[in-house]
């Protein structure tokens, strides 16, 4: 690179008054002066620029800005972007991501600061990448495999799904931990397969058709987590979109973040932004018959609790109103009883009344009782052998006759003269 020597400029003369004159003072400059001339001299040396650099302390500010700074082995070099966060972009700048950025060097006055503010930015290797992305969505898209109508329905309540990702990776344990919380039910087939790499793409390949040819389950996903482009390449195959066309099982894509996408992402029967996202979209129809299993089972059972106590409290009235057969018969046994006491009593008072009655005319019997009359001094003859008939006169009695003289307190027989 070029650069033009400067000239050197003079500072300012140090005003002095007339007697001062003989005393020499140092010239200077103001900080804004030479702030004002360091910026004079590199922005426009270092105008329209590359770097080529590696993303550090990465933050995006409270407007659409970013700042942050450029780093290699040997130095650092504060950065900023300006409306990055309104930009259309395919990729998001994050620490670590290598890029080729082309801007100018600037000087920030107030803090006396130079930085590097940049107007294009794009991650090495990225550009030939995109180009070639573009190329193959736009072939398999003028084919015809990501139309709506050849995609097959996903299962509303799976029993069986096989993952095929990396056995070690982070998406398949995101992927059990939700699918654990919200649909235990559902067996999980983990068929291990490289998700990054020359290699990954031809295993994905070959799991995917070991699951179809053996119907392991009732639907596949492929699961991946978050990356760069090159990082989810693999993804991007034609073979492999090619094989996910040709499944007969449904096919989930879950591969990387929300903003990522893949050529696989477009031929699949469903594409999930995240691996626990599509656990979620996978589990949803059971979740829901789970909600409402659990809702109708307490709706059920405030509705039998309500009626229960409905049927209780009529079952109570009715109660209060139907005499039980113990109570009857002990009502009955009571009444009998009365119905007794009072017959008793009713033949008591009849008793006494015939009691009374017969003491009474024995009393009459007894006044008029020849017995009576035999106290008073008479006695009574009877004839003993003519069953003791009673003699009334005494040409019924013949000398020698033997007479029974009856008094009032014995007898006694004599013999007539």
């Amino acid at each position: 690179m070029h650069f033009e020597e400067l000239p050197l400029f003079a500072p300012k003369p140090q005003t002095q008054p007339q007697q001062a004159a003989k005393v020499p003072k140092p010239s200077y400059w103001t900080v804004g002066e030479l702030t004002a001339r360091i910026k004079e001299v590199l922005e426009p040396a270092f105008f329209q620029i590359w770097v080529q650099g590696e993303i550090s302390n990465y933050r995006p500010g409270p407007s659409t800005h970013a700042y942050f700074s450029l780093k290699d082995e040997k130095s650092c070099i504060s950065a900023a972007i300006f409306g990055w966060g309104a930009r259309k972009k395919n990729f998001e700048l994050k620490d670590g991501l290598q890029v080729l950025c082309r801007g100018k060097v600037a000087v920030y006055s107030p803090r006396g600061q130079y930085q590097f503010v940049i107007d294009q930015v794009e991650p090495l290797g990225a550009g030939a990448l995109q180009v070639a992305f573009e190329q193959l969505k736009a072939k398999l898209a003028a084919e015809g495999l990501f139309d709506t109508a050849r995609k097959r329905a996903i299962p509303k309540f799976p029993t069986k799904i096989a993952v095929i990702t990396s056995p070690t990776g982070a998406a398949i344990y995101d992927m059990l931990n939700v699918l654990r919380r919200l649909a235990p039910q559902i067996q999980v087939l983990v068929v291990p397969a490289l998700v990054q790499g020359d290699g990954a793409a031809p295993q994905l390949i070959r799991g995917l058709e070991w699951v179809n040819q053996h119907r392991l389950a009732d639907l596949i996903v492929l699961a991946r987590g978050g990356g760069s482009i090159e990082d989810l390449w693999c993804f991007n195959n034609e073979d492999l979109a090619r094989a996910i066309t040709k499944s007969i099982l449904p096919v989930v894509s879950a591969v990387g973040h929300e903003v990522d996408f893949t050529i696989s992402d477009f031929v699949a029967d469903l594409r999930a932004p995240t691996p626990s996202a599509a656990a979620e979209m996978i589990s949803s129809h059971w979740l829901k018959a789970s909600t409402q299993v659990r809702e109708f089972s307490v709706r059920l059972k405030n509705f039998i609790a309500k009626d229960l106590s409905s049927r209780k409290m009529i079952l109570s009235h009715l109660a209060a109103r139907v005499i039980s057969p113990r109570d009857r018969l002990r009502e009955q046994m009571q009444k009998t009883d009365e119905v007794g006491f009072r017959i008793f009593q009713a033949i008591r008072v009849l008793l006494d009344r015939r009691k009374a009655l017969l003491g009474h005319g024995v009393a009459k019997m007894d006044a008029l009782s020849p017995l009576r009359v035999l106290e008073r001094g008479y006695t009574l003859v009877r004839d003993p052998y003519l069953n003791g008939l009673v003699v009334k006169s005494a040409q019924q009695i013949q000398s020698g006759q033997e007479l029974e003289i009856i008094f009032h307190d014995g007898q006694k027989r004599v013999q007539a003269i």
